[in-house]
Order: structure tokens, then C-alpha cells, then sequence
């Protein structure tokens, strides 16, 4: 991860001439931004912090490893803060200090801009400077200084070495802050007065125009612009980098070396599925159904492609699915979304009415949180009126998935193939945004493929053998919930990872190409 940090960092921020040598900057450079600041990828239980369900990050004993990667990539112009409360195994602040967001965390931020050494201008998440219960707040993540007024907020977080303010278009509280700083110099309780501390985040912040020479050419040729960006020469480096992202994770032959329009003449069925969706922060659940594979897509490649029948009530939700007979199919290829909990404004592992806490899950079946290594009491939680500390343990509830259509789907093409008495293969497309538990599909799969972010042409191309894989898993995924329950959220990689039939172990940086597992 710190090498490619640094990469990124390099590569944005660079210009390079013709043969690939790095001029430094130049009119190709883009200054970059690196986050969240460290630790806040650990939320307790998966959850999120742009909410408050998710504030609380286990960093635990791994902040230095956190940290390495932003260290790696200090010539960035810019780091942006987490939202989180980043808390070590005993529930205290990591880096000592307050149980505040880490713009707020006085210790946490000196570690940023003294042991990490960061000289760049750094700048909050949004809405870090709303407190959620601020009058007429929309949004809040101010985690931890909800007490504080808006001036004192902004007055702490400049003393903490933040020079922007993300999401803040009005300058009424800056310029109060200004007045406050100059009162605190005055009276002695600080350093520098307010024009020198208020300049040299001016610096920081300028430098990422200057850099770039912004200044020295401000201007853009539109017709350049228009033929540069989305050009069919980047279009297609686009597209053969997602080509190249796709990991095989599972082959057994179905998957090889194929020439351009050798499917033209086959049929493919590709099965039907929906999610319910998740309400949230900007509006109620809605409600998608459709293929599990774009069917444009696959027609691009195959010569038929087939899907379910599907009854749709009057407000378009699906009725009843039925498969067709696929005695005449050749191929099936299956879509599966990871289990949809949410995303980070859906307050996702909290109901809504009864602030009842529920498990986040890694499987699309029903999930109930009752194994050994589930934690009945939480490591965050906020202090109560009564002085207590809130639970947030999830033990023995159940998980809340928004797509479990999608392994209905997988069960429903199973079946299908079933009942033809027919061998007909069955590739299973993992459409991932973090890891998933394959018992649920492994087995029953001929190969699968894993896309990160990519699209439906991208992974069909490769199951249909026009591209040879050679992606890796970028994170390993698990054996089953008890091993995500087991695992140390502020540790990479220290989960039990699932090992197929075969014996391959789906684990970072796993994955196949036509000859086998590609070398590390």
C-alpha cells in the first residue's frame, strides 16, 4: 500500500517527457490529496463514519502500519482528515488525548505533522466542522466536539495544524476564529498571533495553484480539452486497465484462449435478480431489478443471450422470477453485487426506529451474530447521560441485506442447469466492492471471476477468453463470518481466508491466469 501511495502521488503529481523520465512539475502535473488520515479504515463492526453508527475506528496496536502508508507519500500537497474517533483495544484514544475525530485529536494530529512529518496543506472531511445537534445541521461529523461552539471548533483544529475546511462555503466562523486566535495570542496562550498562523495555511494552500503553475497559465484551450479528455486513445487505455484488474480466482478450463467472434454463434443465459435498496440520510430506498449481467454487454460478445421471465407489480417490484429451459444453452454467467448493507449515509448497522444494533455481513444468506468471537460488549461507544458507556455489540442479531436476491438468482441458474440433466458451464461474475464469502458459490461454479469497480464488458471479455486475467485480490476473502468476526479490525490481512477444492487459498494477492496461479 506505501508503494503505491507513492506511485500515485508520483505519477499525479510529475511530468514526464516521451521516454517516461520524471521532469518534476510541470503543465502535466496534478497536485494530489492523500486520506483518510491514519486509522480509519478499522470501523467498529464495518460500520461508516460519515454517520454516527460508524464513528468509533479500532485502530488498535496498528497505527504505525496505518501511518507507513501516508509516510511513503509525504510529497503530496494535500492530506484530508478522517471523520473517526480512532480508538486502540481497551476503547482510548489511540494516540492518547481526546475522544475526538482526528482533526479535533490534538495528539493524533501532532503525530501527523511531527512524527509523520507532513508539510503539506491539510484539509477536514466535510461537515467536520458541524456538530450533528448545531442548530438546523444537515449533516454533522464534528465526533467529539459536538460541545464545542463553531468558533472554538475551528480555533482548536487551526492550533492542530488543519489549514481548509472541507464543505464550508462562508467564511463568518473563519474570520471569528481569526479574532479569537489574536485574543489568545494577546493574552499569551499561543504562540504566534493570527496573521502568521492564518499565512501559513494561506501557503500551504496556494502552493497546490503555484505548483502546478496555475498562476503562469491559467487558461484551457477547450478544443484541446475536449480532445483530450474521454479521447479514444484514453477510452481504450480505460478499458484495458480494468481488462487487466479482473482477477480469476477459480478456473476449471471453462475459461481459456478464445478468438474474436468464436461465441457469435452460442447462447448464454444470464439470470435475473433486484435489491430492495437502503433509505438513508437523502431519501427512501430504491428499489432496481434487472439482469445480473448487463444483456448489452454479453450481446456484444455472444451470438443469444437469454434471461428469466419476471412478473412485475404495479410499483415495478418483482412478483415472481422464472427460468427458462436452458437445453440450448451453452454458457451460464451469473452477477453477484457484494451484500449491499448500505452505504456510508444509510446508517448501516443501526435500525432507524428502534437504534437497535445489527451485524454487517460479508454473505448475501441472512447472517445472525451468535458465534464465539462476536463481541457482546462493543470497544467504542459514546458516554451516556448517566455516565455509563453505550454498547454498540450486535450479538445475536441478524444481518440486514438489501440484494440477497442476487444469491437466489445464483441458486435459480443452478437449479435451471439441474434440470436439463446437462453439463452446461457456469461462470459466476463477482461484481466486488470489498470482500465476499464464497461457500454461498464456490462450489457450484466452473470458474469465477472477481471486478473491482469495473465494467460488465470487462469481466464478460475475460470470461469469454478474450483477455487473459491478471489480476490479484487486493484483500483476501474470508472462510466464513466467524472469521471476519475473529479478525482485528486495525490489522491488514489477519483474517482465515477461504481455500477451495482445488487448494487454492483465495488470499492477497491470489489469483489465476490460463497457466495457474500467477506469481507474486
Amino acid at each position: 500500500a506505501a508503494e503505491l501511495a507513492a506511485a500515485y502521488v508520483k505519477g499525479f503529481q510529475g511530468t514526464y517527457d516521451e521516454d517516461g523520465t520524471l521532469l518534476g512539475w510541470g503543465e502535466n502535473s496534478v497536485p494530489t490529496t492523500i486520506k483518510h488520515a491514519p486509522g480509519d479504515g478499522a470501523g467498529e463492526g464495518g460500520r461508516e463514519s460519515h454517520t454516527s453508527v460508524g464513528k468509533y475506528a479500532i485502530t488498535g496496536e496498528g497505527l504505525d502500519d496505518h501511518a507507513s502508508v501516508f509516510a511513503a507519500a509525504t510529497d503530496s500537497l494535500a492530506m484530508m482528515t478522517s471523520y473517526s474517533i480512532s480508538l486502540d483495544k481497551d476503547g482510548n484514544p489511540v494516540a492518547g488525548g481526546e475522544l475526538m475525530g482526528t482533526a479535533y485529536n490534538t495528539e493524533l494530529m501532532s503525530y501527523i505533522r511531527n512524527d509523520i512529518g507532513f508539510k503539506g496543506a491539510i484539509v477536514t472531511d466535510w461537515a467536520v466542522m458541524t456538530g450533528i445537534t448545531d442548530e438546523g445541521a444537515f449533516l454533522g461529523t464534528a465526533w467529539g466536539a459536538e460541545g464545542l461552539t463553531p468558533v472554538e471548533r475551528y480555533v482548536k483544529v487551526l492550533k492542530n495544524g488543519v489549514d481548509m475546511f472541507g464543505g464550508v462555503n462562508s467564511a463568518e466562523f473563519i474570520l471569528q476564529a481569526y479574532d479569537a486566535w489574536q485574543a489568545e495570542f494577546e493574552a499569551g496562550t499561543v504562540d504566534v498571533d493570527a496573521d502568521t498562523r492564518w499565512a501559513e495555511s494561506g501557503a500551504r494552500i496556494l502552493t497546490m495553484s503555484f505548483a502546478p503553475g496555475l498562476f503562469d497559465a491559467p487558461y484551457v484551450e477547450l478544443e484541446e480539452s475536449l480532445a483530450t479528455v474521454g479521447s479514444a486513445e484514453n477510452v481504450e487505455a480505460g478499458f484495458n486497465a480494468q481488462l487487466n484488474s479482473v482477477v480469476m480466482v477459480k478456473n476449471d478450463g471453462t475459461i481459456a484462449e478464445a478468438a474474436e467472434g468464436d461465441w457469435s454463434d452460442k447462447t448464454v443465459y444470464i439470470p435475473h435478480t433486484y435489491d430492495t435498496g437502503m433509505g438513508g440520510l437523502f431519501g427512501p430506498a430504491t428499489y432496481t431489478e434487472g439482469p445480473s449481467l448487463s444483456v448489452e454487454a454479453a450481446e456484444q460478445i455472444f451470438g443469444t443471450v437469454i434471461t428469466d421471465a419476471v412478473e412485475l407489480d404495479a410499483d415495478g417490484k418483482v412478483v415472481t422470477v422464472t427460468a427458462p429451459d436452458l437445453a440450448d444453452v451453452d454458457l451460464v454467467l451469473v452477477g453477484l453485487r457484494s451484500p449491499n448493507n448500505g452505504g456510508p449515509f444509510n446508517a448501516a448497522g443501526q435500525d432507524a426506529e428502534t437504534k437497535a444494533w445489527y451485524p454487517l455481513s460479508l454473505q448475501w444468506a441472512p447472517y445472525t451474530a451468535d458465534g464465539a468471537n462476536v463481541r457482546t460488549t462493543s470497544i467504542g461507544g459514546d458516554v451516556l447521560a448517566d455516565g455509563t458507556k453505550e454498547n454498540r455489540s450486535y450479538f445475536g442479531a441478524t444481518s440486514r441485506i438489501s440484494n440477497e436476491a442476487d444469491i437466489h438468482a445464483f441458486e435459480r441458474a443452478v437449479a435451471a442447469v439441474a434440470a436439463t440433466g446437462k453439463d452446461i458451464p457456469m461462470i459466476t461474475v463477482v461484481k466486488a466492492n470489498n470482500p465476499v464469502v464464497p461457500t454461498e458459490f464456490e462450489a457450484a461454479s466452473d470458474a469465477v471471476l472477481v471486478g473491482f469497480g469495473v465494467s460488465d464488458l470487462a469481466t464478460l471479455t475475460v470470461a469469454a477468453g478474450l483477455h487473459e486475467p491478471q489480476g490479484r485480490l487486493p484483500i483476501g476473502f474470508p472462510v466464513d463470518m466467524d472469521a471476519v468476526e475473529a479478525q482485528d479490525e486495525g490489522v491488514g490481512e489477519d483474517m482465515t481466508t477461504y481455500v477451495d477444492a482445488s487448494g487454492s487459498d483465495w488470499k492477497f494477492g491470489f489469483g489465476l491466469n490460463y497457466a495457474g496461479p500467477i506469481a507474486e
